[in-house]
């Protein structure tokens, strides 16, 4: 009986074994195409899809829609005519 259990062990440490080496190996004769991919998917998602000319309207101006717009009954601070922050000279 436990040479059954060290026998099952033996196989599953086989089969992890040849994955890994399968892996490593798969990635090693790949590295290149596979690098290639992460770089232009990155590109991708950095410049959203393709390069855009370097001028004109092609810059995003930003989302001045969704900036609160300050109310019109906003009370402003009364400006102090010495030009200092309130403290007498």
């Amino acid at each position: 009986m436990c040479q059954k259990v060290i026998n099952v062990l033996a196989v599953a440490s086989a089969a992890v074994s040849l994955a890994v080496v399968g892996t490593v190996g798969y990635v090693f004769v790949n590295k290149d195409a596979i690098i290639q991919g992460v770089t232009d998917k990155a590109m991708e998602s950095v410049l959203g899809g393709g390069v855009p000319s370097l001028g004109g309207d092609a810059l995003p101006i930003g989302t001045p829609d969704l900036a609160p717009a300050a109310p019109a009954d906003t009370a402003t601070a009364p400006i102090d005519p010495s030009g200092g922050f309130g403290i007498g000279q």
